[in-house]
């Protein structure tokens, strides 16, 4: 198969010394900054992004740049769950729900088998989520040949609204931080006339706000100002992994079959939908109590408890990268800084991506499966070490992270301006985080709100302002009606949860 052949080009890349050197480094950075409470992801990759400039100019140097920000974000997806088991303080959103067994089986003296069984059910989920952007992407991308304007907007469209529709954050909440997102995008050039809005004379502001100097406010200081205010203290317990308590739980783990399946389906379609890795550890981990036999011991320590959500979480963290590659448009905050960063290279993420930069892709997704691989052997190998991170204080670290974020923003275009628009971007993500806002949806809209106004601007031109070209065909339409059902959905649901009152 045409797909097998590329996928073995893309192994001959990224089995270079060079991207194996990165992959490993960025596992290592990726755990540490999901074992700090406060990055993240998301952040982790804004943060370090800026690094990877002179490494994108250099030949087959995006290729190296994107394993290295994955590799990291590979890592915090496993770090998380070191600080979930032996502290119960979630590194990440998504970890979660693995407190909720994974502490109680750290304090029953099984924080060995709840460690292994975590990272062995994240490789598992990111190896499923990895074959499906295998073998799909490609289909996907050549059916995305076929868009035009109306298709597009149609698909930014249905993504925008999939936030509002299927979030756990109030719809409300998220509608005003989208719109912020699109005022912020709209600052700068007009991507279709070319003239300038909304800059009030400024010089600094005639490309726009950057996006990579937002996201670092908006993660990076936000989240260490409000983690600074919380005042966090680790108090937990120690675990040692050694060669039996790694064999001994994988003797078990296949008694768990069914529920690794379950949670990879329920992964990957909220990683492609989308609706990311927290929602869909909390569905998996609601589905597993449900069939299970001994789901009324969850919560007391039980290793499915462990197993559900961290399956789904590898699972929707990783196929979140199936839609970004393939249309643009990202299923996740992390692959939204991901396409940043593909934007700051030169290059055009979407269905011409698979022909115009064929290395690149399959280079990437090549790097997926082996980056789990160094990942799993990284976490396995070193939780001590990573553990220790956590007595130092938090007061000691912060800013340190500060001063990196400030050199990141710093270097995009040599300017104190955009630090300082990094600080105020901080300080909006810090009172973001205390109203209750959601930051996704912001970052989202700053990304694809000028590509999303080119679109239906363009599809406008070719029917002469007639809206009827967004139901013009089968395809559009679904699309179309699908986000206006979800766009309207939690009115509905409300609507329904009272007549059922009544």
């Amino acid at each position: 198969m045409e797909e097998i052949q590329s996928l073995m080009q893309g192994f001959a890349i990224a089995l270079s010394f060079k991207n194996l050197l990165l992959m490993f480094t960025g596992v290592i950075l990726g755990v540490i900054i999901g074992v700090l409470p406060g990055l993240g992801g998301a952040n982790g990759v804004a943060i370090l992004l800026p690094l990877t400039f002179s490494m994108a100019q250099t030949p087959g140097g995006t290729t190296s740049a994107i394993i290295l920000l994955s590799c990291i974000y590979w890592g915090a997806l496993f770090g998380g769950a070191i600080t979930s088991i032996l502290f119960n303080i979630p590194g990440e959103p998504w970890s979660v729900a693995t407190t909720f067994d994974g502490y109680p089986l750290a304090q029953n003296g099984r924080a060995g088998e709840a460690l292994t069984a975590a990272f062995t059910s994240s490789f598992v989920g990111a190896l499923v989520a990895v074959v499906v952007i295998t073998f799909l992407s490609p289909v996907v991308a050549k059916f995305a040949l076929e868009f035009g304007p109306p298709e597009f907007f149609s698909v930014y469209l249905l993504t925008f609204c999939a936030f509002v529709g299927m979030s756990k954050e109030p719809p409300f909440k998220t509608l005003a931080s989208m719109m912020l997102g699109f005022a912020l995008a709209a600052v700068g050039t007009d991507p279709v006339t070319g003239t300038l809005r909304l800059t009030f004379g400024s010089t600094h502001l005639l490309v726009g706000f950057d996006f990579l100097v937002a996201v670092i406010g908006l993660f990076g200081i936000g989240e260490i100002l409000l983690t600074l205010e919380e005042g966090l203290a680790f108090k937990g317990t120690s675990a040692r992994i050694n060669l039996r308590v790694v064999l001994d739980t994988w003797r078990e783990l296949p008694k768990y079959w069914a529920t690794s399946i379950r949670s990879s389906v329920v992964g990957c379609f909220m990683g492609i939908v989308p609706g990311g890795a927290t929602p869909a550890s909390f569905m998996s981990y609601g589905v597993a109590r449900r069939f299970s036999k001994d789901g009324e011991q969850f919560g007391t320590g039980k290793l499915e408890g462990v197993i559900a959500p961290e399956t789904a979480a590898h699972a929707a963290g990783t196929s979140a990268l199936l839609p970004m590659l393939t249309l643009g448009v990202p299923g996740s905050p992390t692959a939204a800084v991901l396409l940043g960063g593909l934007l700051i290279w030169g290059l055009q993420p979407g269905p011409l991506l698979f022909i115009e930069q064929k290395e690149f892709v399959w280079g990437l997704i090549a790097s997926m499966y082996l980056g789990n691989i160094a990942g799993l052997i990284v976490v396995l190998t070193c939780v001590p070490l990573f553990a220790a991170i956590l007595r130092i204080p938090f007061a000691v670290i912060a800013p340190v992270i500060m001063v990196i974020c400030a050199i990141g923003a710093y270097t995009v275009h040599n300017s104190m301006f955009d630090v300082w628009m990094m600080v105020v971007f901080g300080i909006a993500g810090y009172v973001f985080k205390k109203l209750g806002y959601p930051l996704a949806p912001l970052v989202l809209a700053i990304v694809l709100g000028d590509r999303a106004e080119a679109s239906f601007r363009q599809a406008m031109l070719v029917s002469q302002g007639d809206m009827t070209i967004f139901f013009s065909n089968a395809l559009v339409g679904s699309l179309t009606g699908l986000a206006m059902f979800l766009l309207v959905w939690p009115l509905l649901s409300l609507l329904i949860a009272r007549m059922r009152g009544d």
